[in-house]
């Protein structure tokens, strides 16, 4: 299971260090949002089942409003692509990672981390019992949540048209 983890973990650094150095908007948004799923992957592994769904739900509704953003503000008709050096080399550094991980010798150090579960007699999981509490106590913010994505969808959409008239015209 640390195996999983460390895996998880790297390809997460790897796909941040993807969001560092992109040559176009197009591909950092695309890695933020498989660095969001690995995130979410290694807290699955961890045992936080339903923190990871709730996490990877409001933060890829951002990521849709950041994405929208940027393709509409990069008109590039031919994006660049990662087909240099670097990505090469990015490729080949991952590919040895993997390779360590699959038939490596030895054991590898743990990273000490105990995952969630139930306690002692109890059948509910740590994570899950917050399901009760997110939608009667924070059933307030994630309407506020929602709204929020929601109006800065709006006024992102509303800033990307420019000058052209666009569907909320006066007749």
């Amino acid at each position: 299971m640390m195996y999983f983890i460390e895996f998880f973990l790297v390809c997460f650094v790897i796909s941040l260090v993807g969001v560092a150095c992109n040559p176009s908007p197009y591909f950092g948004a695309g890695s933020l949002v498989v660095a969001a799923g690995l995130g979410c992957g290694v807290l699955i592994l961890l045992g936080g089942s339903f923190v990871s769904l709730v996490l990877l739900l409001i933060y890829l509704g951002g990521m849709l409003v950041v994405f929208a953003y940027s393709v509409a503000l990069a008109s590039d008709p031919f994006p660049e692509s990662w087909g240099n050096l670097g990505g090469y080399l990015i490729s080949y550094v991952f590919l040895m990672v993997f390779l360590v991980f699959m038939f490596g010798e030895g054991e590898f150090i743990s990273l000490g981390v105990n995952g969630m579960d139930s306690w002692g007699l109890s059948v509910v999981r740590v994570d899950l019992s917050g399901v009760s509490l997110l939608y009667y106590l924070g059933g307030g913010g994630l309407l506020i949540c929602g709204w929020a994505l929601l109006l800065t969808l709006f006024v992102v959409l509303e800033l990307t048209r420019g000058l052209v008239r666009g569907s909320l015209r006066v007749v």
